[in-house]
């Protein structure tokens, strides 16, 4: 079946086994270390096999650039060019013929290819490669050949092969509902010695890609051998190379790799070199699995990734850069010992390999579930969890996904597909752009359209500085351009090709659209939720209610509405990368059968008062808004209620207190708390807080706005808790003011302490005499803390305890006061003496 020149891998040791495992089972999972040879051997020999009955086979590869190189390596190895009998189908290209029996694809073309034929018939064999990659696709794809192995096709093999991934999860699943055993095959890597440096950056403020030009420099001296320099995305690349200008000849080149990138020179990145000519492949984690880089025998590896992460909390995805797993970190140092013993730096510490985690994060934990949503909707399915997952797809990202796609209309109110929304699960489109471009043929913009989703997947490579869309599609559509700009073309050119093929969805009635609107309108039919308000220069507020913030030199800053694309999500406003203008009225003629009508009436916290108003509204863009009029009969209990929310907002400390009613509410708690069966309301902030609408609502009658608050008889509201009999209780058990021995009324002051509700009686130390007793409160069950004031009333003695003072305190106080407060009584026995308010001279004039 091979050629003659093919070498023996690892992996056919253990074909046999594999043949024989697949021959009385079903099921199965390969594990396989880097450079096995599993990818390229396994599906060749499995051509062989009797139970495959001349069926064809399926291979998922994660990424198009291994696919087609996986397909491209078969073929040689039978002698054949690609499309005879191995073939590959990926987004926009294809190779295959009727004499295909090997198909690789990406996984979304075989969501595509269950979805056209649930029985996949012609497949005898499924294999899922680089299975530990854990895509979104290839979760899903697994979940629906499970499905139809179960339901259609148990004669269906499915075979799930990896190099790091855990198998104990995946075993588990595949066990599920199912009678066989499932086999665990393992096969070791054929891998050289790698000797591992780690250079981790000297200072933080030396920037990365220096750092990594620095290494590759330092490879160029120390080493022989090609260098495979890991980094986590385009921008660095286009960095590193920048800097890397210098060491660029004619024995050592520089290559670029990554997704975006042309397929001629992702082929001329993997191509082989001969001595003296040496490369310097500066690759995203794409060249961690199913590639082989000839000749490489230097890992350069910064350790980092990127990867997108959706917020389902927002409805919006980011890229953002994180620390590779322990495992990626392995697949990245394996690649310096494929063919030779070789070298990897390692720009991190290595005590920080403690902390990276073990495995990759499945995608389907953080990705926009929008498609996924869509693609079971097709299936027949409106419960994720009526199929089998290695990962349930998380419920809170699917419930922001389900109305997205009802705006979009692929899907009903039940959630059932609807017509169009399989003509957009045939596209191989975000259900966004899928809708967009169907959407965009009744308004005579399909040409356009097409572009816009084109480039929406090449992340922008025009890169204008300007948010205005409207440059960069006509830049695509009219002239010469660059080789991005005719990758973007020919991507254009072939979704419409397919959206004409898929069928006419549903049309919409079709409008007039005003030339310079007409950008703006393909962004809203794609993001309907970003429908952009002006608040102020550069900033807006979206329908999804989200702020959103562009530079104020922007050309498209003042614009009162905008059509909004690509954002840079994150917690607080997102970055506005992408937007059209589009005016209100545009707005209403395309999203008018959505609309809400609302009569609000709400507390405006920027103007700190009630906000009366009829709304038409589009989520939180607002369409039309005007006051409520007085005429309304129950308005005023609504801006009462209005009022509560902003107090809650505020805070009790909005509300007119004084100090006789904060002393009020004390007073209340103190005998809440002794008075167990005495039926005292809970006056605290938090009871208050909680039952506004219980005693507050009667006196708000006229106020709406902060500034009012002053007039509310706060007094009333409070008093009218206690019944008149409760409140001369309150008056008896925590009076207002104490009698002492001398005659006077000294007001008692009570204190919010760790301890609870404490009285204080702050009284001069003369008005005290005689009493030995201390006071108390609440028929006698709360002391009295007092404070004995010296003539000038300072404090000498805080005491709870008179008795106590009089015998063991007052001769040191009297030691140190009579001499400083001659003019007044000091006697040897207080006891003894009579209380007074007077000095010696005035009880001398007295007698």
């Amino acid at each position: 079946m091979f050629n003659h020149t093919t070498e023996v891998l690892p992996i056919e040791a253990l074909l046999p086994d594999l043949l024989e495992t697949l021959g009385s089972g079903t099921r199965c999972i390969l594990e396989a270390a880097p450079g096995a040879g599993k990818t390229t051997r396994v599906p060749l020999a499995l051509l062989r096999a009797a139970w495959l009955d001349g069926k064809g086979i399926l291979m998922l590869e994660p990424r198009r650039m291994a696919a087609r190189n996986a397909a491209r390596y078969m073929a040689s190895l039978l002698g054949e060019k690609v499309g005879q009998t191995v073939g590959y189908r990926v987004r926009l290209d294809s190779r295959v013929s009727a004499s295909t029996r090997i198909t690789v694809v990406t996984e979304g073309v075989l969501t595509r290819m269950l979805q056209d034929d649930p029985e996949l018939q012609g497949v005898g064999c499924l294999i899922f490669d680089e299975f530990h990659e854990r895509s979104l696709n290839a979760d899903l794809g697994l979940a629906l050949a499970l499905d139809c192995q179960q339901g259609l096709r148990d004669d269906l093999r499915l075979l799930i092969m990896s190099a790091t991934l855990d198998s104990g999860p995946l075993l588990k699943l595949l066990q599920q509902d199912f009678s066989g055993a499932v086999p665990v095959l393992r096969s070791e890597g054929r891998a050289w010695p790698v000797e591992t440096h780690h250079l981790p950056l000297p200072r933080a403020d030396i920037p990365m890609e220096r750092w990594v030009a620095d290494a590759v420099r330092r490879a160029l001296r120390e080493e022989n051998g090609s260098i495979l320099v890991f980094l986590p995305g385009t921008g660095e690349i286009r960095k590193v190379e920048a800097l890397l200008q210098d060491v660029r000849s004619d024995t050592v080149h520089l290559c670029p790799l990554y997704g975006d990138l042309p397929a001629a020179e992702q082929d001329a990145a993997i191509a082989p070199v001969w001595a003296p000519v040496r490369k310097i492949v500066l690759a995203t984690s794409i060249a961690e699995t199913s590639l082989t880089i000839e000749g490489v025998r230097v890992v350069i590896d910064s350790g980092l990734a990127r990867t997108v992460r959706f917020d389902a909390g927002t409805g919006m995805s980011r890229l953002v850069t994180e620390r590779v797993s322990l495992a990626s970190a392995e697949q990245r140092r394996g690649r310096a010992g494929r063919t030779e013993p070789g070298v990897c730096y390692r720009l991190w510490h290595q005590g920080d390999e403690a902390g990276m985690a073990a495995h990759i994060r499945p995608e389907i934990l953080d990705a926009d579930m929008a498609p996924l949503c869509l693609e079971l909707a097709v299936w027949g399915i409106t419960a994720p969890s009526s199929l089998h997952w290695l990962d349930e797809p998380p419920v809170e990202a699917v419930n922001q996904a389900i109305p997205l796609l009802r705006s979009l209309e692929a899907v009903d109110a039940a959630g059932r597909v609807t017509a169009r929304g399989r003509v957009m699960a045939r596209l191989p489109l975000h259900p966004r752009l899928a809708h967009m471009v169907l959407a965009a043929k009744a308004f005579g913009l399909g040409k356009a359209a097409c572009l816009l989703a084109a480039m929406a997947d090449e992340r922008d490579p025009l890169r204008l500085r300007d948010v205005d869309i409207r440059p960069r599609l006509a830049l695509l559509g009219h002239g010469q351009g660059s080789p991005a700009v005719f990758r973007i073309r020919e991507a254009a050119h072939q979704i419409g090709r397919l959206v004409d093929a898929a069928g006419e969805p549903p049309h919409r009635t079709p409008m007039s659209i005003p030339e310079e609107e007409q950008a703006g309108v393909l962004l809203a039919l794609a993001y309907p939720d970003r429908l952009a308000q002006k608040r102020s220069r550069g900033s807006y507020r979206m329908a999804n209610g989200r702020g959103g913030f562009l530079d104020d030199t922007d050309s498209l800053a003042d614009e009162p509405v905008l059509a909004v694309g690509a954002v840079n999500g994150g917690s607080g406003n997102v970055r506005i990368w992408q937007a059209a203008p589009l005016s209100q009225e545009t707005v209403a003629a395309l999203y008018q059968t959505q609309f809400t009508k609302n009569e609000d009436v709400v507390w405006d916290s920027r103007e700190q008062a009630v906000a009366a108003r009829k709304r038409v509204s589009f989520g939180a863009f607002i369409i039309e808004e005007t006051p409520l009029r007085n005429g309304d009969a129950s308005l005023a209990d609504r801006m009462a209620q209005a009022v509560l929310s902003g107090i809650r907002e505020l805070g009790m400390s909005c509300l007119p207190w004084t100090e006789e009613l904060y002393q009020w509410r004390l007073r209340v708690e103190l005998l809440r708390a002794v008075d167990k069966g005495g039926d005292w309301p809970d006056v605290s902030e938090e009871a208050l807080l909680t039952g506004l609408e219980d005693w507050l609502v009667p006196f708000l009658q006229g106020i709406s706005r902060r500034s009012q608050f002053s007039k509310i008889d706060l007094a009333a509201a409070l008093h009218a808790l206690l019944p008149w009999r409760k409140q001369r209780e309150l008056d008896a058990m925590a009076p207002t003011h104490m009698e002492v021995p001398s005659g006077s009324f000294i007001r008692l002051l009570y204190e919010a302490s760790a301890e609870g509700i404490v009285p204080v009686l702050a009284v001069k130390l003369q008005e005290m005499f005689g009493m030995q007793e201390s006071p108390a409160i609440a028929e006698g069950k709360v002391p009295v803390l007092v404070h004995l004031l010296s003539p000038a009333g300072r404090p000498l003695q805080i005491t709870r305890d008179l008795k106590g003072f009089w015998k063991n305190g007052y001769p040191a106080v009297r030691a140190e006061m009579r001499g400083r407060y001659p003019k007044h009584p000091w006697p040897e026995e207080p006891f003894t003496t009579l209380p007074t308010r007077l000095t010696n001279r005035r009880l001398q004039n007295r007698s």
